[in-house]
């Protein structure tokens, strides 16, 4: 089994804390060394305690379910033998009352735009397919009660 580790630090720096006026900016921490500014988003806990300029955990959810599944699409596509060249996504999360009454995310939306090189191709039910199948073996998309539509951006389309 693969093992998945984070580490996050927040240090209260004087603040009352139980007026919970304390500022909600934190780190990150990742294998290799890389360190991410982090933060609740300011559409929850307003500016100045949050930092609009960090990641909030609303976004890396977002952006670890786009990730996983252009990864799990790029491993595909290659084991059937088409290239891809670029790889785009403009992944956006949808915030409401889940069957609990929780907020949550319920909902995310994956806008791939994917561009292809070499002489074998892809049709479009080729492509439609790679994407069916990286959602089905996707680690994160397995993990979660969210729901995850896929949308492709067709070349040509806006």
């Amino acid at each position: 089994m693969a093992k998945c580790e984070a580490g996050i630090a927040w240090e209260r720096r004087g603040a009352v804390f139980t007026d919970r006026q304390y500022s909600r900016a934190h780190r990150w921490f990742f294998d290799g060394g890389v360190e991410v500014p982090a933060s609740s988003s300011p559409g929850v806990v307003r500016e100045p305690l949050s930092d609009p300029s960090a990641v909030d955990p609303e976004e890396a959810f977002v952006a670890s379910i786009s990730s996983c599944h252009m990864l799990s699409l790029l491993d595909i596509a290659a084991r059937r033998g088409f290239t891809v060249e670029r790889y785009t996504d403009e992944a956006a999360g949808l915030m409401r009352k889940n069957a609990e009454g929780k907020i949550a995310v319920t909902h995310v939306i994956l806008h791939p735009r994917i561009a292809f090189a070499g002489d074998k191709r892809p049709t479009r039910e080729d492509i439609e397919g790679l994407h069916r199948d990286a959602h089905e073996v996707c680690f994160i998309a397995s993990s979660v009660k969210t729901d995850i539509h896929i949308e492709p951006v067709w070349e040509g389309s806006k």
